[in-house]
């Protein structure tokens, strides 16, 4: 557990991360951790799903949960004068859900009908192939949600089965971040979360192969979605903060290369951008594109010549000072209310086991250099690219690295 006392705050922000997510699930399970997810807020041994909500909507506040592929998050955010009844509350709902029959059954078809609103995005189609494709054979290359076919067939006991197998003190992490009392604090997530069994119910991890190249993707749509990228750095590595560097100057933000040259000098597309995605043994960088198909070629040429440009001249001092500036003040500006301090503890202390102090983060991206990011071009951009395209297309349309 643990707390960061924010003053002058109005809310108070609970969260608990459970350190099993997607990547953890059986293959015949896949899905089955957002399945739990939504069925938390279900009901509880002593609430309806309606008394939940009602109880958070009586006071202003808000009560959600997400799934990734390494955790399940569960929080609250409500005024600081309600702190007990929400501690207390998201105690409850992760202690002792009812995870009755009928409601799995319930749950069941709204996560179906999630799982057909994606299929009718076409990007999130095209990410699920590239990750697919970046991850052969692999749990990081699974939907987070499942398949149909795999929400279809979890029964009640796998879902009872997996949630008293892992959700368990030893794989839990509970933080609050507010205007709070750390011992009176202490005191309510005790009688809380005391319910939650000990052990550990983590998963053993097994790393990820090589990449695969690719597959273009049949598709009616008005645009192609260009997604091309490859494996990169994972969680703890020491050249995570250059990565973020060369990734902020590549395609990270509005000044970024990718930005200026296919939107704004060139008008080629609405949504293009990079960004690097990093989990505990493995990680991805991807750069992204949605244009006409008439473009498709053009954008994927100017894609590949801004990679060959980055790798053959790095960055320029400018960038470097810009990119460094950019996610130093990004970051201390996104810790601006309690949700997302209560979010970046428990976050760095289910995958990392500790809390990075603000100044030691903003310190390692002052402290890159030309040296660093040169490094990282080498290391991580110089790699065999797995491209996916989704829409009106056929390979022979696209040109070659």
């Amino acid at each position: 557990m643990a707390t960061e006392e924010v003053k002058g705050a109005l809310s108070i922000s609970a969260g608990v991360w459970v350190g099993v997510g997607a990547r953890d699930e059986p293959e015949h399970l896949s899905g089955v951790s957002h399945f739990l997810e939504h069925l938390l807020f279900k009901g509880t041994a002593t609430r309806s799903a309606r008394e939940i909500s009602q109880t958070v909507d009586r006071v202003g506040g808000d009560i959600n949960a997400f799934t990734t592929k390494e955790y399940t998050a569960y929080y609250c955010r409500l005024p600081a004068r309600h702190q007990g009844l929400g501690i207390g509350l998201l105690g409850e709902v992760v202690t002792s859900p009812a995870l009755r029959d009928d409601d799995i059954t319930n749950e069941r078809q709204v996560i179906l009908e999630e799982l057909a609103m994606d299929d009718d995005s076409p990007d999130d189609v095209a990410h699920r192939a590239f990750m697919r494709h970046l991850f052969p054979d692999h749990p990081l290359g699974r939907e987070t949600a499942g398949s149909p076919d795999t929400v279809e067939s979890v029964t009640p006991h796998d879902v009872r089965n997996f949630f008293n197998s892992h959700y368990r003190a030893g794989s839990s992490v509970v933080a609050i971040a507010g205007p709070l009392d750390h011992d009176e604090t202490l005191r309510q997530v005790e009688a809380a979360f005391g319910g939650l069994p000990s052990g550990d119910g983590t998963v053993a991890r097994s790393g990820a192969g090589a990449a695969s190249s690719g597959e273009i993707v049949q598709d009616d749509t008005e645009q192609v979605h260009l997604i091309l990228g490859m494996q990169a750095l994972q969680r703890d590595d020491a050249d995570r903060e250059a990565l973020d560097v060369v990734n902020h100057v590549f395609g990270g933000g509005l000044s970024s290369r990718l930005f200026d040259e296919i939107r704004e000098r060139r008008g080629l597309a609405y949504s293009v951008y990079s960004g690097a995605t990093a989990y505990a043994d493995a990680g991805a960088f991807t750069i992204y594109a949605g244009t006409q198909p008439v473009h498709a070629a053009e954008v994927m040429g100017l894609i590949y010549e801004q990679l060959d440009l980055l790798l053959k001249d790095g960055i320029t001092d400018d960038e470097l000072d810009i990119a460094k500036g950019y996610l130093t003040g990004a970051f201390e500006l996104g810790l601006e209310d309690t949700g997302s301090r209560m979010s970046r503890t428990a976050g760095q202390l289910i995958t990392l086991g500790k809390v990075r102090p603000v100044a030691e983060q903003v310190a390692k991206w002052e402290a890159v250099q030309q040296a660093d990011t040169r490094r990282v071009i080498e290391r991580i951009l110089n790699q065999p690219l797995t491209v996916v395209a989704l829409g009106p297309i056929d390979a022979s349309d696209l040109p070659r690295r």
